[in-house]
């Protein structure tokens, strides 16, 4: 009875993702009956060695929809725009209900100039790849877990996460409880500036130590 299947690729809040030719094949075994909802949010974080062209398979998979954002990498989050790939049949369908005026004029014009921008992307891309690797480092020197991670953000498991969330909170740091998930023991950060991971990695080591 299944009609839609939504994957994140990479996921969140988990972080985690999914091999491209791992991805393709759980498609091609899907009725094409079923449509599938490919959410590329966290895409262009992905390392070069681990991308995929996903919107190869559109030829193949016409009941494949992928959507993307320019709230990331792209740094245009309070402008909501984003935007799907799909067969036409299905476009034709998305676009007869979907609401008018529903993307306005800055919005539109922000998405093109920053698709131009190559050079933005990259330093975001790069900026993530270092703050990554900061918090880590520093989850670990605290003798935290953490999930892997694929996206602009770490999950890592905390004792009395909710506890923690609420001294990070006073102290100013706000990171994102996902007990909601399912998962009640940790909580999520978002890669910052060296300076803001730094201030986060303090006010952590000092909440777990109250």
């Amino acid at each position: 009875d299944t009609r839609i299947v939504f994957v994140a690729n990479p996921n969140n809040p988990t972080g985690t993702y999914v091999p491209g030719a791992a991805l393709e094949s759980f498609i091609a075994g899907l009725s094409r009956d079923v449509l599938v909802v490919l959410d590329e949010a966290y895409n262009e974080y992905l390392r070069p060695e681990f991308r995929y062209d996903s919107i190869a398979w559109l030829k193949k998979f016409s009941n494949l929809v992928i959507t993307r954002t320019f709230s990331k990498v792209y740094g245009l989050a309070g402008l909501r725009v984003g935007y799907a790939l799909a067969a036409p049949g299905v476009a034709d369908l998305m676009n007869r209900v979907r609401q008018p005026f529903n993307v306005n004029s800055l919005s539109l014009a922000a998405a093109a100039a920053a698709l131009d921008d190559e050079a933005f992307v990259r330093e975001s891309y790069e900026l993530n790849c270092r703050g990554m690797a900061q918090i880590i480092a520093g989850l670990r020197q605290q003798g935290l877990e953490h999930i892997p991670s694929y996206g602009n953000f770490v999950t890592f498991k905390v004792p009395g996460a909710a506890a923690v969330f609420q001294r990070l909170l006073r102290a100013g740091v706000i990171v994102r409880p996902i007990a909601a998930y399912g998962m009640p023991d940790h909580l999520r950060v978002s890669i910052g500036l060296e300076t803001e991971n730094a201030r986060f990695l303090d006010a952590l080591r000092q909440a777990l130590a109250a």
